[in-house]
């Protein structure tokens, strides 16, 4: 009687040490944003050898649900975050289909793969139409519903905001969210996280913060700080400020217990002549800093000894995202697995996976770096979607371009200049021109994977004036 009492006690601290020991892991490493927007980049096979094998990574976070990324990564122990395209949240408001999304997109492939988080869209509040925005909650709720109905335990659902949600941000006991979406959108989505016990995921980039006297304080380089005249808390760097502004946005709508996770920051190592803050060496301060600190896990001067769940953007350089050359220079690895600069996270010398890396396809030609050139009178072109491109892409192309800070997506918004027709078509239409023109007119920058095309008739229509 004795023994059996013993040997239940054995399994029972067994069963609570392996539990503790898989909690404490899940935090143990810094994540990293894996795009796959690029015609050079390696398997997936070759990715997941190589960030087990070669790196510290433990997680990575998609920007879709790609099923042979999930199906490569099953066994390897790196856990994968999976993100609900904007444009299809309406839709999961309904029980019955978000129990298909679950079904179609979680269910084959968990828990051999081990997928943390469902997020529910890409910085939806700030680039998101109204009506994606007025049923996020509601498919967040039906999508850890769904979960549950399946079995599934272990898979958070969360959003990502862009810092846009934040009225100001210095100093950061004065931050507070925008009114508007404060209490009719942040509040709920607080509520819920809090139930379920999820993070409130944020994309905070002191990149777009920069300016060159502010360079030291963006870049976690020595500097004498800045102190927050109202809590006297000194600060070093402007993450930290960040970091510390939502916390405190977060407190005075009364949900200040909820974790705060970071799902993407970065810098890029490359830019334009317009963009002289994109190279090596302030991507390596930047990284190399933001993954000192994560180690260290000093946390924040208003969360002290906090390890915040962080993604770095991005695993590669993806030579086919749109836009200034910056924008294909945010990886931390080239697509030969060599490495852009170093960060402290290789286990040792980096190594590239057995099988050869495939060469870029001729067909898709691969992006050069010209310098923008201004709109020539009188030669004015526009960027709209080719004929046989499909709603399904447009509106990717949609949700790419307005998630990207300094776009306007405004007039396709209900009630906005270019909401009618509420096509996918038209909608594509005026956001990748929109890009097109702001990017500087570039061929490359209206490629959008093959689905844009240039035209020299106006395509504007009534009240819907487009750039030009």
């Amino acid at each position: 009687m004795e023994f059996s009492k013993r040997h239940s006690l054995f399994f029972v601290l067994l069963f609570v040490y392996t539990i503790l020991v898989q909690h404490f892991a899940a935090v143990n490493s810094i994540g990293v944003n894996y795009g796959t927007l690029g015609n050079n980049l390696p398997p997936p096979a070759q990715v997941a050898q190589f960030l087990k094998e070669k790196t510290t990574i433990d997680r990575v976070k998609l920007f879709d649900v790609n099923p042979d990324i999930l199906r490569t990564f099953a066994g390897t122990g790196i856990f994968v975050a999976v993100t609900v395209p904007n444009g299809e949240i309406p839709n999961l408001v309904n029980m019955k289909n978000a129990r298909r999304w679950v079904g179609d997109n979680i269910k084959p492939f968990y828990p051999q793969t081990k997928i943390n988080y469902i997020l529910v869209g890409n910085e939806v509040l700030h680039w998101g139409a109204q009506n994606v925005i007025d049923n996020l909650v509601g498919a967040m709720r039906a999508l850890h519903n769904a979960l549950i109905r399946s079995g599934i335990q272990g898979v958070n659902v969360t959003t990502a905001h862009a810092l846009s949600i934040l009225e100001s941000s210095d100093p950061p006991s004065l931050a507070k969210f925008r009114p508007g979406w404060d209490k009719g959108d942040l509040a709920p989505i607080l509520q819920f996280l809090r139930q379920t016990k999820s993070p409130f995921m944020v994309n905070p980039y002191p990149y777009f913060g920069y300016s060159p006297e502010k360079a030291d304080f963006a870049l976690f380089k020595p500097n004498p700080g800045v102190t927050d005249k109202y809590t006297k808390k000194l600060y070093t760097n402007m993450f930290d400020q960040l970091i510390d502004s939502v916390y405190t946005s977060m407190k005075k709508l009364g949900y200040g217990d909820v974790e705060i996770a970071v799902g993407e920051t970065g810098w890029a190592s490359a830019g334009e002549t317009f963009e002289p803050k994109c190279t090596i060496p302030n991507a390596a301060s930047y990284n190399g800093g933001l993954v000192k600190k994560y180690n260290q896990g000093t946390g924040t001067p208003l969360l002290p000894g906090r390890k915040f769940e962080t993604y770095i953007f991005a695993l590669f350089n993806e030579n086919l995202k749109p836009g200034s050359l910056a924008e294909r220079s945010f990886g931390l690895f080239q697509p030969d697995f060599t490495p852009v600069y170093d960060v402290g996270i290789m286990r040792g010398t980096a190594g590239v996976p057995d099988q050869p890396v495939p060469t870029p396809s001729p067909s898709v030609p691969t992006p050069s770096s010209p310098v923008p050139k201004p709109p020539t009178q009188g030669n004015k072109k526009w960027c709209v979607p080719k004929a046989e491109a499909t709603d399904a892409q447009l509106q990717s192309n949609i949700d790419y371009v307005c998630s990207q800070g300094g776009m306007d997506c405004r007039p396709i918004q209900a009630n906005g200049a270019c909401f009618n027709p509420n096509t996918a078509r038209a909608h594509a239409s005026y956001v990748m021109n929109s890009w097109y023109q702001s990017k500087g007119r570039n061929d490359f920058d209206c490629n959008f994977s093959g689905t844009g095309a240039i035209t020299s008739s106006d395509p504007s229509n009534g009240s819907c004036s487009f750039l030009s």
